[in-house]
């Protein structure tokens, strides 16, 4: 099949242009270029179903009539073919007329061009890789689902690629969270911070299997998901993962979520499922913290999504979302009147804590999930602690958390009790008088418990590092030894 390898083959070209600098760059070429070959697949779908079907994108621009090598010695390449991307392509779907009224199906051409960038020098070469990514068949069911596989896997090499590490959620956490907060055909699911669309692919396939029993169905399915993504290259990473699972209009908006002023929100869509893993760690300028009523401005990023997702959370609406520790702990005046805000206006049912290597080796920022309900005042929270698995010292990029890592808290869900492990809980629920009023809202509750150091005697110390010592310096004579012997016998020869 020709999804095999696809990666690969492609990074192997680029790596001989010399305009193409590191992962980043490379995994930017592609994703445009990768791009534009899906829609022209999708846009001959559309056009078999609707006759008077009208593409954004000039006759002259559409992949099929400058991008398809028909092996008969007229396919652009060279210099002809750079020229025609960097002053034709490029130029002409950066400034597409867009308004109100064009469908998002449309629009997202322009928002994918926006900030892309062409950095390939060698036309050559630049065919090349538009000749190995036309050998894939979008239009084919089974191809373009063979290549979601592919896709996935692109998406984890975004994380050892710059800063990008932020744009991808383990796919086992997203499936966990979907599992629990059980999405429903008919609700609108928001992503407010979507990077590459991993919670949205994530809630799309716990609904596949209903949107196929009718066309209606189907169609409420397209119309299921919303995204906001501030970067333009994670963006339109997650607009072509949407067409590659058939979400045809995909309403996912290239804009930063947090600029827009909380009063606007009372005229916006709220949403049944809101399912996020925020930046944080970030400092917001003061100019967007002016967005927030005052006492829950904050420069936290993390901080700022809570407050979105309050404002449009659906009543009875459902959410989860990924927040760091500092936020469970943090008694700073905003944090307090944040995490006051949502327990005695939310349901914050259950806290879900995470051990620190989950995003390893990219970050080692100790996570949470907290899941809560826009139903009623919250009366108690629950607190589950996910303990290593047996065998694991912590997750890696080789051995991720997969989603049997989650089967103990799954089968503890719906028959909850209190649990206790080497005098420390792992599992127990809190009032929310006790958190709101006792603790002052800390809700850094059934962490991981910390190994105590063993002290020794000043004399045993000693002893522990001149043995030690003695290892180290013996494990370096030996390998100083092996080195002196090949020396040795290079010479000879």
């Amino acid at each position: 099949m020709a999804v095999i390898n696809f990666v690969k083959r492609v990074q192997d070209v680029m790596r001989n242009d010399a305009g193409v600098n590191g992962d980043a760059q490379r995994i930017e070429q592609i994703v445009w270029i990768l791009f534009l070959k899906i829609y022209d697949a999708k846009e001959q779908e559309w056009e078999f179903v609707n006759d008077d079907y009208k593409s954004i994108i000039p006759e002259g621009c559409k992949w099929r009539n400058w991008a398809v090598d028909e092996k008969d010695g007229d396919a652009l390449t060279g210099d002809a073919l750079l020229s025609f991307v960097n002053n034709t392509l490029f130029p002409t779907l950066k400034n597409l007329e867009i308004d109100e009224s064009t469908p998002m199906s449309q629009v997202m051409v322009r928002y994918a061009f926006e900030d892309a960038n062409n950095y390939m020098k060698d036309g050559i070469l630049l065919r090349q890789v538009v000749n190995i990514i036309d050998e894939i068949d979008f239009t084919e069911y089974e191809e373009r689902h063979a290549f979601g596989g592919i896709y996935e896997s692109f998406l984890k090499d975004l994380q050892s690629a710059g800063n990008a590490g932020e744009f991808y959620t383990p796919r086992a956490v997203t499936d966990f969270m979907v599992a629990v907060v059980k999405p429903k055909l008919g609700e609108r699911i928001a992503d407010f911070a979507c990077g590459t669309g991993g919670f949205l692919v994530s809630a799309l396939n716990a609904l596949y299997e209903d949107a196929q029993k009718s066309n209606e169905n189907r169609e409420i399915y397209n119309n299921s998901v919303y995204g906001v993504e501030k970067k333009a290259l994670p963006h339109i990473l997650c607009v072509t993962n949407m067409l590659l699972h058939d979400i045809d209009n995909p309403k996912i908006i290239h804009g930063n979520t947090l600029e827009t002023d909380y009063k606007e929100y009372r005229k916006q869509e709220k949403f049944d499922v809101v399912l996020m893993n925020p930046p944080y760690g970030g400092n917001e300028k003061n100019s967007v913290k002016a967005n927030f009523p005052m006492e829950l401005r904050s420069s936290e990023t993390a901080d700022l999504f809570m407050n979105i997702i309050m404002f449009r959370l659906k009543k009875k609406g459902r959410c989860a979302i990924i927040i760091p520790d500092g936020f469970l702990f943090g008694t700073d005046n905003t944090k307090v009147n944040i995490k006051t805000k949502l327990l005695t206006e939310f349901n914050l049912h259950t806290v879900v804590r995470m051990p620190s290597s989950v995003f390893a080796p990219y970050t080692g920022i100790t996570t949470n999930i907290l899941f809560f309900d826009n139903t009623y005042s919250t009366k108690e929270t629950w607190f589950y602690r996910i303990d290593m698995p047996e065998g694991y010292k912590h997750f890696s990029k080789t051995r991720p958390m997969k989603l049997e890592h989650f089967a103990e808290v799954l089968d503890w869900w719906d028959n909850r009790e209190e649990i206790e492990i080497d005098g420390f809980p792992k599992a127990k629920k809190y009032s929310a008088e006790t958190l709101l009023n006792e603790m002052n809202c800390n809700l850094d509750l059934c962490g991981y418990p910390h190994e105590e150091e063993e002290i020794l005697a000043p004399l045993d110390l000693i002893n522990q590092y001149q043995q030690k010592r003695a290892e180290l310096n013996a494990e370096i004579d030996d390998v100083l030894g092996q080195i002196i012997t090949i020396l040795k016998s290079c010479d000879e020869k």
